[in-house]
């Protein structure tokens, strides 16, 4: 049988394991001899669209040469003219963003940038709870109130077409630096920048709110003939929005995402110096979703996204120090009660026996708004389908919605818009508002419309691998050359190897404080390899009997005893 015609299914734990296409042997070759590299490498770069030596050549060493020309976004000319003109006359600014990561970055960037050229400048972000998502007219109530003329807004305001009018009533400019999908109308702004606007001939449509605000900077630094190299220190700022914001790692991300990473590693601002301090090695993407990303997103959820952007643009030492603790309790709040919240929805859907529903649907009185969405996609870990997680606000339920591949939710909620006072999102994130009287229903009609929608095949979670491999091709050669293919992220994710009839050395073993992990010890001609697998210590009965088993992962290297040595992270097992 041809593994890579067919899809299997790990009946252990109902995954689905399928493999990538199998790339072309003659332009596998091609590229092979060409780079002189192994032929796992080569399968690799064709898998990702490299096929020549010049393109390799521009995928492993990315430049700063590289970027676009920011003058090629449609109103870049307008919105540093405008900006000039404030700086000129030095009107009061606000510079104006959304309460994530990808919007306090971006607000912090360009405060940054622009704070020695004018004397009245303002941040301003959006109370998550009181204000809610985008502009709002009580954020534009206290600019007119302190004078301002001009405001940046990033990260949200595509769509804002009512609240712009409204500021321009009070003699206020928008300048708007969005990445999200317009509606049919702009608004009426000195510059809308934004590459998904349709008249915007800009090359690279995926960037974050925060790639927007250094395009922005970018050409006000050509504008007002600068040195371009008075950059470099806001690329920490990017690659983090990039990593946070989930982004495509592709083109102008990939090159942003990579000198980021350089500039964290070298000389990353002082705001973000305690999070990288914890990690003791350098920084990687993956250190920016799963350990800072989490820590700037905590303020906003459980106090104010203001908090974490002062201490981004924080340069005193002291005050960084009482700035990031603060944060850290923020984290640490965030992380028990998201834990909490999670065992709480898990031991309700057993209570009211809808472990084999189609979707989840679940709300409690004291759940806190800020971690509903995280709750959600906890959720989703357990019971692989379309969850919705309610906290009531008052006589209302706000719900943050998350799905499973292939669904979309928001199509789902379009279906039940009757019990619903608004919703808006995307196909695998939404957040929406109910009636409370209003909550049996709209759950009832979600369930029917996602039974009736989705596919056999989506109610399986699924892992795709990149090719299969013995184990003896797992050479710390092969790792370094892998690591150079990042950063990964979606479009360009770490390289997922399939390996099948592993043995067990004889020395696997259940790990952690409730030996819920399995440490793996696989036999192989030479010394036997390492790998975690994370809550799977129920496989290893199975393993000890020396029955051999296929396993799907990725490589990393485990340092112990100042000795480095390869290990396998593994995504699933089965035998």
């Amino acid at each position: 049988m041809n593994l890579y015609s067919v899809s299997l299914v790990n009946q252990r734990n109902n995954m689905r394991w399928e493999p990538k296409p199998l790339p072309d042997s003659t332009k596998v070759k091609a590229i092979q001899e060409a780079l002189q590299v192994p032929e796992t490498v080569a399968k690799l770069l064709i898998q990702r669209g490299i096929e020549d030596f010049e393109t390799a050549k521009a995928f492993f060493r990315p430049q700063l040469s590289e970027l676009h020309d920011p003058f090629l976004m449609q109103d870049m000319q307008q919105a540093v003219e405008r900006i000039d003109r404030a700086c000129q006359q030095q009107e009061s600014l606000m510079i104006y963003g959304d309460y994530d990561v990808d919007g306090t970055t971006s607000v912090s960037l360009v405060y940054s940038f622009l704070r020695p050229f004018f004397q009245e400048i303002m941040s301003y972000i959006p109370d998550r709870y009181a204000e809610g998502y985008g502009i709002s007219f009580q954020g534009i109530d206290v600019a007119a109130a302190k004078g301002v003329r001009l405001i940046i807004a990033l990260d949200c305001g595509i769509k804002a077409v009512e609240k712009v009018a409204y500021a321009k009533s009070k003699g206020i400019d928008f300048i708007i630096c969005d990445h999200h999908l317009p509606g049919d109308t702009l608004p009426d702004a000195v510059a809308v920048l934004d590459p998904k606007r349709p008249d915007c001939q800009y090359p690279y449509k995926e960037l974050c709110g925060c790639g927007i605000g250094f395009k922005l900077i970018q050409a006000q630094t050509t504008f007002w003939k600068e040195d371009s190299k008075a950059l470099l220190p806001y690329l920490d700022l990017v690659a983090t929005a990039i990593a946070a914001d989930i982004v495509p790692m592709t083109g102008e991300n990939r090159i942003l995402a990579f000198h980021g990473i350089e500039q964290l590693r070298k000389n990353p601002r002082a705001g973000l110096r305690p999070f990288i301090a914890q990690l003791k090695k350098p920084v990687t993407l993956t250190d920016l979703v799963f350990v800072i990303a989490p820590r700037i997103n905590a303020a906003g959820r459980m106090s104010h996204a203001l908090n974490a952007a002062e201490l981004l643009i924080e340069s005193d030492l002291e005050q960084v120090d009482l700035k990031a603790k603060a944060i850290e309790a923020y984290n640490s709040e965030r992380r028990t009660t998201d834990m909490r919240i999670t065992k709480e929805a898990l031991v309700m859907i057993k209570e009211q026996g809808e472990e084999e529903r189609y979707s989840t649907v679940v709300c409690q009185e004291d759940w806190h708004k800020g971690v509903i969405g995280i709750v959600a996609s906890r959720l989703i870990e357990t019971y692989y389908r379309p969850t919705v997680v309610f906290s009531v606000v008052g006589d209302t339920m706000v719900g943050s919605v998350r799905s499973v591949k292939g669904f979309s939710v928001y199509e789902a909620l379009d279906a039940c818009k009757e019990y619903i006072v608004q919703f808006g999102g995307h196909k695998y994130a939404a957040g929406l508002t109910i009636e409370k009287k209003e909550f049996e229903a709209f759950k009832n009609a979600f369930e029917a419309v996602v039974q009736e929608r989705i596919l056999p095949e989506q109610r399986i979670p699924t892992i795709a691998y990149d090719t299969e491999v013995s184990f003896e091709e797992l050479t710390p050669k092969l790792f370094r050359i892998l690591e150079q293919l990042g950063p990964f992220g979606p479009q360009n994710m770490r390289p997922v190897f399939r390996t099948n009839q592993a043995l067990d050395s004889g020395y696997s073993k259940a790990i952690g404080k409730d030996f819920s992990h399995l440490r793996l010890s696989i036999q192989t001609k030479t010394s036997p390899l390492a790998g975690i697998a994370f809550g799977r210590a129920d496989f290893l009965p199975q393993i000890q009997t020396k029955q051999p088993f296929d396993l799907v992962y990725t490589l990393d290297e485990n340092e112990w005893n100042g000795q480095t040595s390869l290990q396998l992270k593994v995504k699933d097992l089965m035998a």
